[in-house]
């Protein structure tokens, strides 16, 4: 055998065995063969006999069958994740080839949390709209939890400590702290709260767009939790109005570190429970699909990522 025979052997084995995996992920997702016929444009014995293929090369049974349903088998699931990514990287390459040579333009939408897009994102959209300039921007500054497809955007920045399971892309762009504060003159005037508990002595300001606003939870360095129901002084939307009147003396607050940066370096804040682990802040850039991905979109998140601090991306 020489060497040319060995590299179309060695091809294509890899790409019968791609195949397969792109037939299984289908099949996976469709919930049924016929289901994965119909999406690949295959007859059902042509599924069948791949997926029957794919089982005798990687030596292992991925599929209990019957004759209403599928499911995975524990092997199957494991196989199923690791393809499932390697299937959306073939799609995104191909995207990218497609679409490298499309000058992004249109009308961009995007929604961001107010504080955030304040401390970080005027020097993304600065470049964006040099580089960019066939793309009209339209950018929404809202705290509250929008609706990407519902809403009309294109992307979506969302600032959480647990994203939601969801059908859409999620990209983590960037991490924080967030701490409990006070000003100084304020515990000056009421003390210094010694636990989360004797929050419940103090005048708290909550942000509304929580479900459970005024119910903090506190997780101690030994491993228990406390969770603790605050009097709302000031109950409100804006984290840029909460982090003002915490500045102002008027209460304690829960904020993201990208919310008082400025003030944290200036000591005008203090930061409160330090025996307790401190809960992290991730921000995403959530859209709707990586398969088909556009180019406006695309050139977006990469100047996102670009510009975000480099000590605290992902």
């Amino acid at each position: 055998m020489n060497e040319n025979d060995f590299f179309h052997m060695t091809h294509n084995n890899d790409s019968k065995l791609f195949d397969g995996m792109v037939v299984f992920t289908q099949v996976v997702e469709c919930g049924s063969f016929s289901g994965a016929a119909i999406a690949t444009g295959h007859s059902n014995s042509f599924i069948s006999k791949t997926l029957n293929k794919l089982e005798a090369r990687v030596g292992v049974r991925l599929l209990n069958r019957t004759t209403r349903s599928i499911s995975l088998t524990p092997e199957g699931l494991l196989y199923y994740e690791q393809c499932q990514q390697l299937v959306l990287d073939a799609h995104d390459a191909v995207s990218l080839l497609t679409q490298s040579h499309i000058e992004p333009k249109g009308v961009l939408k995007v929604s961001c949390p107010t504080s955030f897009a304040e401390n970080h994102l005027q020097d993304v959209m600065s470049t964006f709209m040099q580089q960019y300039p066939k793309v009209n921007l339209v950018l929404d500054l809202n705290d509250r939890h929008v609706d990407l497809v519902q809403d009309g955007f294109d992307l979506v920045i969302r600032a959480t400590d647990k994203l939601a399971e969801s059908s859409l892309v999620c990209r983590k762009i960037y991490s924080c702290k967030a701490y409990t504060v006070a000003s100084h003159d304020y515990l000056k005037r009421f003390g210094l709260p010694q636990s989360p508990e004797q929050l419940s002595e103090h005048q708290c300001i909550c942000y509304s767009n929580l479900k459970q606003a005024n119910k903090w939870v506190y997780h101690h360095n030994n491993g228990t939790d406390s969770q603790v129901e605050v009097t709302a002084k000031l109950l409100c939307n804006s984290a840029s109005m909460e982090l003002a009147m915490v500045l102002a003396g008027h209460g304690i607050c829960r904020l993201p570190e990208f919310v008082m940066e400025n003030a944290l370096k200036d000591n005008k804040l203090a930061i409160l429970f330090d025996d307790y682990i401190t809960p992290t802040i991730d921000v995403f850039a959530i859209y709707p699909s990586r398969k088909h991905l556009s180019p406006k979109v695309r050139s977006f998140i990469d100047i996102l990522v670009e510009k975000m601090p480099q000590a605290t991306q992902c």
